[in-house]
């Protein structure tokens, strides 16, 4: 049996962690959560994942901030940035930083899904 996918949700917002996280682990992931950048970091020095879902706003260190960190720390990790502020200059940065992928809030659950899939297969 392949190993799964071991995923990192990274976002500020508790239900919304709480929602992903459960619709990824249906669909087999191994899923960890963060409540913000910090944490997100702090998890990230002990552990390897395959992605990472990341919040841009967040309190205290933000969805770039820790971008920037995996890529730096992590460079194999994928990340796929989301943000309630869908506009061109998040994406644009994103990408510019190393994202895989943008996904603004709220977002279509299957579209998501989709999403995680594709980065992770490279297709």
């Amino acid at each position: 049996m392949p190993t799964k996918n071991r995923i990192l949700v990274v976002d500020d917002e508790e239900a919304l962690r709480i929602v992903l996280s459960a619709e990824l682990e249906g669909e087999g992931y191994q899923v960890t959560n963060a409540g913000d950048g910090q944490e997100a970091i702090n998890i990230l020095a002990t552990n390897e994942f395959d992605l990472i879902l990341l919040d841009i706003k967040m309190p205290n260190v933000d969805g770039f901030e820790v971008l920037k960190y995996v890529k730096e720390h992590s460079p194999k990790t994928k990340v796929v940035m989301l943000t309630g502020f869908a506009d061109l200059k998040n994406a644009i940065e994103s990408k510019k930083l190393g994202a895989e992928d943008f996904v603004s809030k709220p977002y279509d659950l299957v579209d998501l899904l989709t999403t995680v899939e594709r980065v992770l297969t490279g297709a």
